[in-house]
């Protein structure tokens, strides 16, 4: 789709930073230009955060240009954002100061590129976030780290509001009192939203001020959209509480500094917050983008400037593939499913419009509960839930389903309450939000817990079977939900009966198979096994959806006079089908004159475009027929070789 965007170059930003003497308005202009490059970095990536990144850029302006001492300086104060959805805002800021190089201005979410969420990797990040509540604890180490080497800077962190609901926050509070940090500000990006809907309506944070004051912090509050407020409170801070953390509260608007996305424009009674994820429309990018260049145009003419000279290019963005995406139907389908059954209750994570739930919500709102951001609590809910007889199913992204809650899964499992986990983001794609969201460990990580069935559907069809099995189980399942769109070749496969541990062939070819889960990896899989064809390869294509369940006696039927036997997974290869088949073959004899391999993940996942992403992964259909092709053409030549 093309589509004009502009972009303000650094040189401009050089220009205001120069010409505008006073620090308020500096911060201000410098804050606007910051907001149209997120913008264009945002609308150019076809995704990113763009109410997280505006309600946060007045302080991060005032902060980098302002406040602190030196900052990503080796010896200097150090500052980083806990949430990380405002990766984009502060890549600009730092894009706009020289500290990151400028063409990267054009590369969000794209391989080797600026990730999704902040990331080690890129200069300026002292540690990865995206993965929420983590960021006081990291602070309280670097700064004992720093004492133990005699080293005295400030850390700045900023964390959102709905962020917050994590535990760990409350956790981190205390010792940071005990041991004295006055080094430790904790900056509340206090918008009032969180990826759904409004905090006080999910999990309401109470007297705020009051909780951090109760764990021996000073507490200040200000406009967090203002530089002289910001400016005073960190005056107070250094004047007041030298020996203390602090958490500043700053009040923000989501989406703030720009009528278009600020949350205050939402109509009476509207629940949900638009603009959290995505790009914006064509429309509403050309409305934020006049009233940007608008605010940013007054500030340089009260300060005798010329207008921005922005520079604008024709651009070819990406579009939105259409089709159906499995947690949507999945909605659907446990929205019928809880009209005939009474029991199914629907715990959310805050990801009610991600998970397919808003159906479900509305049809059943006495059976939903939003947890909120607070996934122990929910998992542990769930096993109340089933001990009270009820059938619960949970649900977030894959990522932070099966970890941060993990210990809770295994202890519901140990009393055997049956607990239905759906995780949506399962496996390596969307990639373009970065490793923290790419759920690419699950497999691993829940594969041996006791009672548990690991469960990938592959199209429509096979996730109402699905559904219907996690019903009438005794057992908890992870049902493993690719948010992807599903490929035509997939689509409209017919049901067949969902039997434990066993697959369906989806393309019948020679005496090599592969196996695959989900419609990520069987797209891919089939899509291998025609560029195989034309090279003269018979490929038999096996969608097997049991991660960690096999039938012996199917697969050693499936098995007969095969030669070759390929796993290809979309997380790390430990723990996941390659392991499962492998061991069975092993242990029944069935695998031998077989020749194996697993394909998956052995590394931190990439970020970038889809195609880039399972390109370096080598999981896209090219690569795997390369490596398939040669193995099998490899093992003919041999066996050519031992005839003679």
């Amino acid at each position: 789709m093309d589509r004009s965007l502009a972009w303000i170059p650094r040189t401009e930003f050089d220009r205001v930073l120069g010409g505008v003497g006073d620090p308020y308005d500096r911060a201000l202009a410098f804050a606007a230009l910051s907001r149209i490059n997120t913008l264009y970095m945002i609308s150019r990536a076809g995704s990113g955060h763009i109410g997280s990144s505006f309600s946060a850029a007045d302080v991060v302006g005032w902060l980098l240009l302002e406040e602190l001492d030196r900052p990503f300086e080796a010896d200097g104060d150090v500052y980083f954002s806990s949430k990380g959805h405002d990766a984009p805002g502060l890549y600009a800021a730092l894009i706009a100061l020289g500290r990151l190089d400028e063409d990267l201005l054009h590369r969000l979410r794209r391989i080797d590129g600026l990730p999704g969420h902040p990331d080690v990797g890129t200069p300026g990040m002292p540690f990865n976030t995206g993965s929420l509540g983590m960021g006081i604890s990291k602070a309280k180490g670097l700064i004992l780290a720093h004492r133990l080497a005699g080293r005295t800077s400030r850390v700045v962190v900023m964390t959102g509001d709905g962020e917050l609901q994590e535990g760990q926050n409350w956790e981190a509070l205390p010792s940071a009192a005990r041991y004295g940090m006055g080094e430790l500000t904790v900056v509340v990006d206090h918008n009032r939203l969180q990826s759904d809907t409004f905090v006080t309506d999910v999990s309401d944070l109470g007297d705020l001020a009051g909780k951090f004051t109760a764990a021996g912090w000073g507490v200040l509050r200000c406009d967090g959209h203002d530089p002289r407020r910001l400016a005073e409170a960190f005056a107070r801070r250094a004047a007041d509480h030298p020996e203390q953390p602090v958490v500043i509260i700053a009040d923000t608007v989501k989406g703030g500094g720009c009528p278009t996305f600020a949350a205050t424009s939402m109509a009476p009674g509207e629940w949900r917050y638009r603009h959290h994820s995505g790009a914006p429309s064509p429309e509403d990018h050309d409305s934020a983008y006049r009233e940007l260049t608008g605010t940013a145009d007054e500030i340089l003419r009260r300060h005798g400037l010329p207008p921005l000279r922005p520079v604008v290019r024709e651009l070819d963005l990406p579009a939105k593939p259409a089709g159906v995406r499995l947690p949507e139907l999945y909605g659907r389908l446990l929205t019928d499913a809880a009209r005939e059954d009474p029991r199914i209750v629907a715990l959310d994570g805050d990801l009610v419009l991600d998970t397919g739930l808003i159906p479900f919500r509305d049809a059943h709102p006495d059976r939903f509960v939003e947890c909120g951001i607070a996934e122990q609590d929910m998992v542990s809910m769930a096993g109340g839930l089933a001990a009270g007889g009820l059938r619960p199913f949970v649900h977030s992204f894959s990522c932070f389903l099966h970890a941060r809650p993990n210990e809770h899964i295994y202890t519901n499992a140990t009393e055997r309450r049956p607990v239905v986990y759906v995780g949506s983001l399962a496996g390596l794609l969307p990639a373009g939000p970065g490793h923290s969201h790419q759920a690419v460990r699950d497999v691993s990580a829940l594969c041996a817990v006791p009672g548990l069935t690991i469960l990938e559907p592959s199209h429509p069809a096979q996730l109402d079977a699905a559904v219907r099995y996690c019903r009438s189980t005794p057992d908890s399942v992870y049902l493993r939900l690719s948010s992807q769109v599903v490929p035509a070749e997939l689509a409209d496969l017919p049901p067949v009966p969902l039997v434990a541990g066993q697959g369906r062939v989806l393309r019948t070819g020679g005496d090599a198979v592969a196996f695959g889960a989900g419609p990520v990896v069987l797209g891919q899989l089939l899509g291998a096994a025609g560029l195989l064809a034309a090279r003269g390869v018979a490929l038999t294509v096996v969608d097997l959806p049991w991660h960690n369940r096999i039938d012996p006696a199917w697969l050693g039927e499936l098995l007969a006079d095969v030669r070759h036997v390929f796993v290809v997974e979309h997380q790390y290869e430990r723990g996941g089908q390659a392991d499962l088949i492998a061991r069975q073959l092993l242990e029944t004899g069935a695998g031998d004159g077989i020749a194996f391999r697993g394909v998956g993940l052995t590394d931190v996942p990439r970020c970038g475009t889809d195609a880039e992403v399972l390109a370096a992964h080598g999981l896209d259909a090219a690569h795997l027929a390369d490596l398939i092709g040669t193995d099998v053409l490899k093992g003919a030549r041999n066996e050519e070789l031992a005839a003679r």
